[in-house]
């Protein structure tokens, strides 16, 4: 069980390159809900100087008001089954770093308005219809990891 500091909020995971981040805590997971309309975890792009911790930290705090600290490195994910097409016609395999945190340091829960138009914790057990694919895919290797 994870347990965390500040009210209802959980411990966080994320990837680079295409930065995720997973906040977890009491059963729970933080998604966003991007404006394509599918729900993933914050994340986004490294900026030049950062660490891959640096930028999930920050991913975390821009698209959620999620402040978080110290995390713990959960895998690396690569590959053809990660292809994306973006809908400019930009085309990557992205290299996802997994981090996990159960420092929570404070914030308040809110979607940026600008790539997140809603922000919400959901039971492990009851995702929304509507997540991306690739991020399901994740939590359930996240979620096994876990039980091994």
């Amino acid at each position: 069980m994870l347990y965390c500091i500040v009210q209802r909020y959980y411990s966080i995971e994320r990837h680079i390159l295409f930065l995720l981040s997973i906040l977890l805590c009491y059963g729970e997971i933080l998604l966003q809900k991007r404006r394509d309309g599918l729900w993933e975890v914050p994340g986004g792009f490294i900026e030049l100087g950062e660490s891959t911790e640096e930028a999930g930290r920050r991913e975390v705090l821009e698209e959620t008001g999620i402040e978080i600290g110290k995390v713990d490195l959960v895998g690396v994910f690569s590959g053809k089954q990660h292809y994306v097409k973006l809908p400019n016609g930009d085309e990557f395999y992205p290299i996802t770093i997994a981090y996990v945190s159960r420092e929570i340091k404070g914030g308040v829960l809110k979607a940026d308005g600008t790539e997140t138009t809603e922000a919400k914790f959901f039971n492990m057990n009851k995702l929304p219809e509507g997540l991306n694919p690739m991020i399901k895919n994740l939590i359930k290797q996240y979620t096994y990891s876990q039980l091994v």
